[in-house]
């Protein structure tokens, strides 16, 4: 695929997602665990499951940090709030690296490859 046929992601048509999903030639099954993508290899399912849902939780928390780091600059909590906020934070965050572990997953796992768009996180 040159860059200049560079599919668009709204496209209607399967074969502009199949050109999308192939790297090198290779569909995300073959590649299974390069190139930063969803491992989707049909005999591996629970881990591949675990990335995606891993990912999207981790997505959330991070939205969540940035959402109480801008109420906190606001002024809009009180010292008792930031506490409980703070601490439910680092167990969340303790908690997802937890069943990254579990899974198998390393950090980057976590990051998936969206083709065309780029990086997850």
């Amino acid at each position: 695929m040159h860059p200049a046929e560079q599919p668009r992601v709204e496209s209607e048509a399967m074969s502009d997602f199949d050109r999308v999903m192939r790297v090198g030639g290779h569909t995300p099954a073959a590649r299974a665990g390069h190139g930063g993508r969803i491992n989707l290899d049909p005999d591996n399912v629970k881990n591949g499951l675990g990335q995606l849902v891993l990912t999207l939780v981790k997505l959330l928390h991070e939205l969540l940090e940035r959402q109480a780091i801008k109420r906190i600059g606001a002024g809009s909590l009180s010292d008792d709030e930031i506490e409980r906020l703070g601490v439910t934070l680092m167990k969340q965050a303790q908690e997802i690296e937890t069943l990254r572990i579990e899974f198998g997953l390393k950090e980057e796992d976590l990051n998936i490859d969206l083709g065309p768009l780029g990086k997850l996180l």
